[in-house]
């Protein structure tokens, strides 16, 4: 047992947060916490590190347990530089290391069998500790989370606050606790990262703890996950998609059980009423109040419905040319990309790639934030946008929530206005907040309730799931599901992109691709997956005869093909399995010779398929 949680309780303005709150780790375990914004999960993260102290309960620690938390606040010293931070988690080691060229030099110099087996002693030390690659992981690490090795020079101080949490990322990777505690991992990066991060995080040798909101990250991450729900943590055994099929089996069958028992107590209640003022059966009443009195009454099953009620509608429908955008070249001191593609009424195109590649870049150009540096873009007739800027939407205004909304849409009067504060969760005294004191979410949720009152026929999204909880995120994929107009949205969700994407738009460097595919379909036409196409329907044609000679060698040869594909794509995933292996993830030189592997093979498999079609029959 590496950590246990034993009934622990919280409060906060003597109201509980959390109580009897009970979960333990084990081993390697891969553990995730889910809960609505608010509900405690950062808090609980807390008191696992000792931060906080429980008001009730026990957090029990394995004495020389080793605990890494990413925390927003990673470095003390911002001055020093990257290389400089990285080094001084090293510092045993570096000695270490000084300590045995010093003896090795006396050595060189005079045989000395007390320094020999010193030497002796400090190497083993040295090699358990993987001392001869600490510098590669260093450079592997920080390369694959999207840095530069002369980034390792810089000052910490002049990385933005994302790239900062990314930093201190890597250093928590390269420390190794016992327990990784990790709070939004996946904020700030962008989808080839967090991509990759599953794969090493599923490899970590240890236990991890994360607090996501990230749907798919957990899917492929954890084994269990802890639900935080009416101040109870409810433990299910699984990922993600289990636990929405466990929660939702759970509530049914107590559901199930509840009408049974209350339909039972209801029948033990009108026999009791009719016998007990009865001679003759005053017994038998007793005996059916006593029973009910002894009966383990079931809770009346519980989920949590506050939800956002979002309805996007236009107003005026358009043209169906939404918008062309041609040779559309982006960017600011110099170009970052050129752009092409058309939008008609009622497609959603998501647009995605690496951060700082021209994503955000592209959405403010379109709506004018940014001069084009080239190229043109030209909406159609009656087109009325509405758009959502993750920067934005951080209001910080002294106005109350009611004054911002109501401000900007002055022709509904107060009870219209605090109803539709009321759907977006703003109740009771919420609205009386003042915007710059708002949470992330709840600033989203404002801006959001905005855009939804301004009934324009395309949405322009740009990161518009962050600082969301899992049931916003349902919410706002629902509501946009029932859009009747057209939207485009940047997105790292997968889970949203899944559900949203008509289109994909791949924007990497100078280089774009338009994909005319849903997403599960753009995985699979990057994968090299053929699409299986209905045959077209085409006038019948007598086909050349094939003598039976040709034919048996026609088949022959397409069963070698087949044997030669299958085997292609057995090394294939062979091949992506590697890149999880520390020899490939610790040498950055290494994963780039396995990467032109895996493209090699990919070609391989296609050209083989090709051939295969020439002579299947």
């Amino acid at each position: 047992m590496l950590l246990k949680l034993k009934n622990v309780a919280k409060q906060f303005s003597g109201e509980d947060l959390f109580s009897e709150a009970n979960l333990e780790i084990k081993n390697n375990e891969k553990v995730a916490i889910i809960g609505r914004n608010g509900c405690g999960k950062t808090t609980l993260l807390r008191l696992i590190t000792g931060e906080y102290e429980p008001d009730r309960g026990e957090v029990i620690r394995n004495g020389d347990l080793t605990l890494g938390y990413l925390s927003q606040k990673a470095f003390e010293d911002e001055e020093m530089t990257v290389r400089q931070a990285f080094d001084q988690m090293y510092q045993g080691l570096l000695e270490v290391k000084r300590e045995m060229d010093a003896i090795a030099s006396q050595l060189e110099e005079n045989y000395d069998e007390k320094l020999l087996n010193r030497y002796a002693s400090l190497q083993q030390y040295f090699e358990m500790q993987d001392g001869y690659n600490y510098n590669q992981q260093q450079l592997t690490l920080f390369t694959r989370f999207g840095f530069s090795l002369d980034d390792l020079d810089r000052r910490i101080s002049s990385f933005s606050g994302g790239q900062k949490t990314k930093i201190g990322f890597v250093k928590l990777l390269l420390i190794k606790p016992d327990i990784l505690l990790l709070d939004e991992p996946t904020n700030h990066l962008d989808m080839q990262t967090i991509e990759w991060l599953e794969g090493y995080l599923k490899k970590y040798p240890k236990a991890i703890i994360l607090v996501s909101h990230d749907r798919m990250f957990i899917d492929k991450v954890v084994s269990e996950i802890y639900e935080m729900e009416f101040g109870q943590l409810n433990h299910y055994v699984g990922n993600y998609s289990s636990y929405v099929e466990q929660k939702k089996q759970q509530f049914l069958s107590q559901q199930t059980a509840y009408r049974h028992q209350q339909q039972e107590i209801k029948r033990l209640e009108e026999q009791i009423e009719k016998f007990r003022y009865k001679k003759n059966k005053a017994a038998f009443a007793q005996s059916k109040i006593k029973y009910l009195e002894r009966m383990d009454r079931i809770d009346k099953p519980r989920s949590d419905q506050r939800k956002l009620k979002l309805h996007f509608e236009s107003s005026v429908r358009g043209g169906n040319q939404v918008l062309t955008v041609e040779d559309l070249t982006i960017g600011y001191d110099k170009p970052l990309c050129t752009v092409s593609f058309q939008l008609t009424n009622g497609q959603r195109l998501a647009i995605i790639g690496p951060n700082g590649l021209g994503k955000s870049t592209l959405v403010k150009t379109l709506m004018g934030q940014v001069e084009a540096l080239g190229g043109d873009f030209m909406y159609g007739h009656q087109i009325q946008v509405a758009y959502f800027d993750q920067q934005l939407a951080q209001i910080d205004s002294q106005k109350t929530v009611l004054e911002e909304l109501w401000d900007m849409y002055p022709e509904y009067d107060h009870t219209a206005i605090r109803k539709i504060l009321g759907s977006f969760l703003f109740t009771a005294d919420d609205v009386f907040k003042q915007c710059n004191v708002l949470s992330g979410g709840e600033k989203v949720r404002l801006a959001l309730a905005k855009m939804m009152l301004s009934h324009a026929n395309l949405l322009i999204l740009d990161e518009p799931t962050n600082h969301l909880d899992i049931a916003g995120k349902e919410a706002l994929e629902d509501a946009l599901m029932d859009y009747d107009g057209t939207i485009i949205f940047v997105s790292h969700d997968r889970y949203f992109i899944r559900k949203l994407a008509q289109q994909i738009l791949y924007i990497e460097g100078d280089k774009t691709t338009l994909y005319k595919l849903n997403y599960e379909e753009y995985l699979d036409k990057i994968r090299g997956v053929e699409p299986v196409k209905k045959p077209e329907e085409q006038p019948k044609q007598e086909k050349p005869a094939v003598d039976a000679k040709t034919q048996r060698a026609n088949s022959k040869r397409a069963a070698m093909l087949e044997k030669q594909i299958a085997r292609a794509e057995e090394q294939l995933e062979a091949l992506r399995e590697l890149r999880f292996e520390e020899e490939y993830y610790h040498d950055y030189q290494k994963m780039n010779q396995l990467n032109e592997q895996i493209d090699d093979k990919h070609n391989e498999i296609a050209r083989l398929m090709e051939e295969w079609e020439q002579y299947a029959d």
